[in-house]
């Protein structure tokens, strides 16, 4: 099997310092600090703005996105994408595995908007490449093929990699539409990341990931007890299911309920359904 082609991860290093993974802040800092901008993230889709956020002598880095700045979609019609970003940390922090980093919907200076600790990512780290090969070699998974020149592929492959794993669980969980090799932040101390999570949690299926190598394997032990304390607190009157209603609808929280009971009864990861594009695109 060939060397494989490494894809990085994104890593936001054009407008921001370079600098180690801070620590989470506390609540006041995120929604009561003053947000002063900084520049703009020029690869976002939305108005993306890096910022600083200062508050009782504490300052860290953040992005700020507006929804001013966000660009309506036809099939995301309710809420907002900075509504959705907060509803996805939320869940993560949930499931316990500190999967999104700290993210809050406050005002700022373009308005209200969706504010998260900025995540310094390591861009060597390698999660996911193109092989010259038929079948993924020990310790990656399987996407598919992919074109890499005219009549020539090659196949996509992902890290079996537990953290990945986790946030494919999440996907499948929040219903993501848009995940991404850009949007996977791996740290220098280890730690691994997702952000972007702006299509997220609507009522019909519309799951696209780059994380399918997992698709119909039995979910592992920890994603089991992860989704059974998310189906208690999605239950009403659940501090998640509180928290959530003020972030997307009663048919959104409902099919968030329905997806993690679905789950937990058939106990394998979900598979493509073959009836949309199962693949964000770009995929990078």
């Amino acid at each position: 099997m060939s060397a494989p082609e490494r894809i990085p991860p994104r890593s936001m290093t054009d407008v921001g310092p370079p600098g180690t993974t801070p620590a989470p802040p506390d609540a006041a800092l995120l929604t009561e600090g003053e947000l002063t901008v900084r520049g703009r993230i020029r690869d976002a889709s939305n108005a993306a703005l890096y910022c600083t956020v200062a508050h009782a002598g504490r300052e860290a880095a953040c992005v700020y996105k507006p929804v001013a700045g966000e660009r309506p979609l036809w099939d995301f019609p309710d809420g907002t994408l900075a509504q959705r970003e907060v509803a996805a940390y939320e869940v993560a922090a949930a499931t316990g595995w500190d999967l999104v980093p700290p993210t809050v919907l406050r005002d700022g200076p373009y308005g209200e908007g969706m504010v998260q600790l900025w995540i310094e990512g390591t861009p060597d780290t390698e999660l996911l490449a193109l092989v010259d090969a038929e079948e993924p070699a020990p310790g990656w998974k399987a996407i598919g093929r992919a074109e890499v020149a005219e009549d020539r592929t090659a196949l996509l492959v992902h890290a079996d990699d537990p953290r990945l794993r986790r946030l494919a669980v999440l996907d499948a969980v929040i219903n993501n539409a848009d995940r991404k090799g850009g949007h996977l932040l791996p740290t220098a101390d280890g730690h691994l990341y997702g952000i972007d999570h702006g299509v997220t949690f609507h009522t019909e299926d519309k799951l696209r990931t780059l994380l399918w190598g997992w698709a119909g394997e039995p979910l592992p032990a920890e994603a089991l007890d992860a989704l059974r304390r998310l189906q208690d607190d999605l239950k009403p009157g659940g501090g998640l299911a509180g928290r959530l209603a003020a972030l997307i609808t009663p048919a959104e929280l409902d099919a968030t309920r329905a997806r993690v009971d679905a789950l937990l009864t058939t106990g394998v990861h979900p598979a493509p359904g073959g009836e949309w594009p199962a693949i964000p695109w770009p995929p990078v």
